[in-house]
């Protein structure tokens, strides 16, 4: 497995190296000790689990996760533990306090060795899987094909997952660009819908389409998308 250690400390990047030795299945293919440097090499270099420190200067590892496209599973090691529960409970791997014992690395990376979502188009199609999201005090790591609505608020989208409404801060251009087109549709000039949520179709008496969302609200099909709609969805 590939993975990139990411913390503003030298002596911190080598001592994780040193315990990661005991795992040769753990391939460490890079290091940063900031949120820019990070940024670029996790774009380039695609690791698959990222080992991320918290405090750093220039900018925080939230600061780092709100900024990829692309975002790999993640451990996190710190010396401050203030952030566990409030922060990181939701999706990440774990949550490592330095010093880091081996024991509790071990079972991080036992949960990191499972299976890995199948990506649904190579990586040169630029399709994003997963979103880190911090929204106020709350942050999430919000898997897209569990998104069934996708609503844009200004220049800021508003996601449906789960039982919760995410907001993320960028314009649902931006974002519909990434977004894998043989899940995802335009419905209109301010929502996208995940097909796969799809419970009934209604046609509407102007053209438009009425769809109803399981588990969310029925969204109206724009007279334009109405005719794409069908044309993909053969109905």
């Amino acid at each position: 497995m590939k993975a990139m250690i990411v913390d503003d400390e030298p002596l911190a990047r080598r001592e994780l190296r040193r315990l990661l030795a005991e795992f040769p299945w753990v391939e460490i293919i890079g290091e940063a000790g900031n949120i820019v440097e990070a940024a670029k090499a996790i774009e380039a270099d695609a690791p698959e689990l990222l080992f991320l420190d918290i405090k750093m200067p220039g900018g925080s590892g939230f600061d780092l996760l709100t900024k990829l496209e692309h975002v790999p599973r993640v451990i996190f090691t710190t010396a401050y533990d203030e952030h566990a529960v409030q922060a990181f409970e939701v999706n990440a791997l774990d949550y490592l306090l330095k010093p880091i014992e081996p024991e509790r690395l071990a079972g991080a990376l036992a949960r990191a060795r499972g299976p890995l979502p199948a990506p649904s188009a190579p990586r040169t199609s630029q399709i994003v899987e997963r979103l880190f999201i911090r929204d106020g005090a709350r942050c999430w790591f919000v898997p897209l094909n569990e998104v069934s609505l996708i609503v844009a608020e200004g220049n800021y989208v508003r996601l449906h997952w789960r039982n919760v409404r995410p907001l993320l801060g960028r314009p649902l251009s931006s974002l519909e660009e990434r977004l894998d087109p043989q899940r995802f549709f335009r419905a209109n000039r301010r929502q996208i819908i995940n097909v796969e949520f799809i419970e009934g179709v209604e046609p509407g008496t102007s053209g438009q389409l009425h769809v109803q969302l399981r588990g969310g609200p029925e969204v109206e099909i724009s007279r334009r998308q109405a005719r794409v709609f069908k044309t993909l969805m053969s109905v």
